[in-house]
């Protein structure tokens, strides 16, 4: 399965019925990742990486050979992020809360990855992101 594929599946869903069970299997078997925005203060990663990541007001979240780069800190601004800014190899997306039209939620990232909607109450919540694992893993 393709990002585009599961994307087009996840399309349309309802805010707390985003993906089942099987297609998180399904998207971790394909080396796939889900993200998308929950409630008003966490971001979730679902398939090849399951992760829950708070994210009041918006966050960005990095990335390094794979997997989410933590710390003790607490924003990007500490000392630690700052290091790692010059690694060639960081990926990052941008999750910003009620900053693009009629979503709550939307995601920015140079990483390739396809686009689907949630809805809450049959209007615009989160523009959800997937992307293959492969494509955050350094080089």
């Amino acid at each position: 399965m393709t990002k585009e594929e599961l994307a087009s599946m996840l399309n349309g869903r309802a805010y707390r019925e985003e993906i089942t069970r099987e297609e998180e299997r399904i998207a971790g078997d394909n080396g796939l990742v889900v993200m998308f925005g929950y409630s008003d203060d966490n971001v979730e990663l679902c398939g090849a990486i399951n992760e829950e990541v708070s994210a009041w007001e918006g966050t960005t979240i990095p990335f390094l050979n794979g997997k989410i780069l933590k710390s003790e800190c607490k924003d990007e601004n500490c000392p630690y992020f700052k290091e790692l800014a010059k690694s060639p190899n960081i990926k990052k997306v941008e999750a910003l809360w009620g900053k693009e039209g009629e979503y709550s939620w939307t995601f920015k990232t140079d990483i390739p990855h396809a686009t689907f909607e949630i809805l809450e109450d049959n209007e615009k919540f989160c523009r959800g992101i997937v992307f293959d694992i492969n494509s955050i893993k350094g080089e």
